[in-house]
């Protein structure tokens, strides 16, 4: 079987490297062809494409491939097809032999806020920052995909994702930990290896349609810092009132959106098993075997 991803960011390739042994073939774009040298070391086709233009070789790639992984962000306020993977290869998602499968990752942040209520697959999306506008119609069009070309398309709309390299012991050994403190605020989490499992699940299992991959617990960002910090035996940074804390614009907007993300449907119908359904398992595990950094 053949697999072709747009962008072989962080999750994609962690889905590559737990599932490579399944596939004859995989290839994939990334904007840096100092990336696609190290993507070819790896065993991996690169393919060059910056969403601006077709990717020279991605049209015939896309012909042969059985499965494909979306993970290229859309563009913000873009006119017409905002996802770059549609907008320049649709077509060749739609001729010759089809993909088996379809995966697009998304992001909880189609949701806005809710006050900290709970929210699921059922709930109207009400994007409040630019970039969740533009993911909302990405997801539209690759709805519109699976539709008109009965390929299974999944959108799994993620929370904030972390792991290997990506976690709160790297921020706390590089100075870069901080506790906001927010009342009422909290967030969901996903590590990247669950990630990778809900891909393959949707993959493989040819399922499509919409599923939030996300924790069974969302928390106050500061309490993540503050167990991380008690499992290195260090002292966490002192609490900080969001209020007067000086943020990027990016940053200060995370918080206007508190929400809580259901995930029952990843598992009753995606069958997804997660190995780090809290963040407290999650880190207990990561600091035992050593696989934080």
């Amino acid at each position: 079987m053949r697999l072709f991803v747009f962008g072989l960011g962080y999750s994609a390739l962690a889905f590559v490297r737990r599932n490579r042994a399944r596939f004859s073939w995989i290839g994939g774009t990334t904007r840096s062809a100092e990336k696609a040298e190290a993507l070819a070391a790896d065993g991996i086709e690169p393919f060059l494409f910056d969403g601006t233009a077709p990717g020279a070789g991605v049209s015939a790639a896309l012909r042969e491939a059985h499965f494909v992984l979306q993970s290229i962000a859309p563009a913000e306020g873009a006119a017409g097809t905002n996802d770059p993977a549609l907008r320049w290869h649709g077509a060749d998602l739609q001729v010759g032999r089809k993909p088996m499968a379809v995966v697009y990752l998304s992001t909880v942040g189609v949701y806005g806020d809710h006050g900290g209520a709970w929210v699921d697959e059922r709930t109207r999306v009400k994007p409040k920052s630019a970039r969740s506008v533009a993911r909302v119609a990405a997801e539209e069009a690759w709805t519109r995909y699976g539709a008109e070309s009965g390929v299974p398309t999944a959108i799994l709309r993620l929370s904030g994702i972390y792991g290997p390299g990506r976690n709160a012991f790297v921020n706390l050994t590089e100075g870069t930990a901080k506790r906001l403190v927010k009342p009422g605020q909290v967030f969901n989490r996903i590590h990247v290896d669950d990630i990778a499992g809900a891909i393959g699940c949707a993959l493989f299992g040819r399922t499509g349609g919409v599923f939030n991959i996300t924790d069974d617990e969302p928390a106050p960002p500061q309490d993540v810092v503050a167990y991380a910090a008690a499992l290195m035996g260090v002292e966490p940074p002192p609490e900080q009132d969001f209020a007067t804390a000086t943020l990027s614009p990016m940053a200060r907007s995370f918080y206007g959106e508190n929400k809580r993300v259901s995930n029952g449907r990843s598992k009753r119908d995606l069958g997804l098993t997660y190995a780090y359904p809290t963040y407290r398992a999650a880190l207990d595990r990561m600091w035992r075997e050593d696989t934080w950094r």
